[in-house]
C-alpha cells in the first residue's frame, strides 16, 4: 500500500525558510514521480515542484522558482522541498503526492497523481 507522510510545516516569519519532508512507504522512489502540491483555503490545488523517478529532471512552479529546491534521499525513501524567501502568499497546507512513471525523466506540476499524503500546513506570517 502507497503511503505518503509529509512533515515540516510550521509558521514562519516572511523571508523566511522551511524544509518539508515527504517519507514514502509501500514503494521506492526509482518507480514513482513525486509531486508538491499546496492549497490555499478558498483556492484550487496548485503544483509547486516534483522530481522524476529517474531524480534527474525537476520542475517548479514559475510563481516560486528561484525559491525551491526539491531533492529525494534514495536510502530514506524520502523527498525533501527546501523553500526559501517565504512570503505570506506562500501560507497553504503543501501536499506530496506518488505517481508511477517507472525510470523517467519526466514529471508533471499537474495534479492528476494516484497517492496523496494528508498534507502539512505551512503559515507565513509576522
Amino acid at each position: 500500500q502507497l503511503q505518503l507522510v509529509e512533515s515540516g510545516g510550521g509558521l514562519v516569519q516572511p523571508g523566511g525558510s522551511l524544509e518539508l519532508s515527504c517519507a514514502v512507504s509501500g514503494f521506492t522512489l526509482d518507480y514513482y514521480a513525486i509531486g508538491w502540491f499546496r492549497q490555499a483555503p478558498g483556492k484550487e490545488r496548485e503544483g509547486v515542484s516534483c522530481i522524476s523517478s529517474s531524480g534527474r529532471t525537476t520542475n517548479y512552479a514559475d510563481s516560486m522558482k528561484g525559491r525551491l529546491t526539491i531533492f529525494r534521499d534514495g536510502l530514506k525513501n524520502t523527498v525533501f522541498l527546501q523553500m526559501n524567501s517565504l512570503k505570506p502568499e506562500d501560507t497553504a497546507v503543501y501536499y506530496c503526492a506518488a505517481e508511477r512513471n517507472p525510470h523517467s525523466n519526466n514529471c508533471a506540476l499537474r495534479p492528476h497523481y494516484a497517492a496523496w499524503g494528508q498534507g502539512t500546513q505551512v503559515t507565513v506570517s509576522s
